[in-house]
């Protein structure tokens, strides 16, 4: 049989089980009543404090979450390659270099833009 039969059979069967989960818990689960409580915003289990002197986060903070989580993902990337690189070739350390180049790029960038200096003021 083609493979790409094989896999279009097995995607229609997993779109037809997750179908029928999602049909029959819409008709035969629970249907829970919002309540005032049910409602409330949850915070910790506990129930808030101070609602009036609630401050959102400024958005210099994002910027250094999404570079933090850009880095540690290139990080978790180099100790794959590391593992993955068992007959070293020079295509694949022409790759490591390439990779590390956009690395060292984006560093660049960062350090320019002073994005992590904005959160310090």
């Amino acid at each position: 049989m083609n493979p790409y039969v094989v896999f279009l059979l097995y995607m229609a069967a997993i779109l037809g089980v997750v179908a029928l989960m999602l049909f029959l818990n819409k008709f035969l689960g629970p249907k829970p009543q919002d309540t005032e409580v049910k409602l409330e915003p949850f915070e910790c289990g506990a129930t808030p404090v101070d609602t009036h002197n609630v401050k959102a986060v400024p958005i210099k903070y994002y910027a250094v979450a999404i570079i933090f989580i850009l880095f540690d993902l290139e990080t978790v990337f180099l100790f794959i390659w590391a593992l993955g690189a068992k007959p070293l070739t020079g295509f694949m350390i022409f790759t490591l270099g390439i990779f590390v180049a956009l690395l060292v790029l984006i560093l660049l960038y960062v350090y320019k833009a002073r994005l992590l200096e904005a959160v310090r003021e």
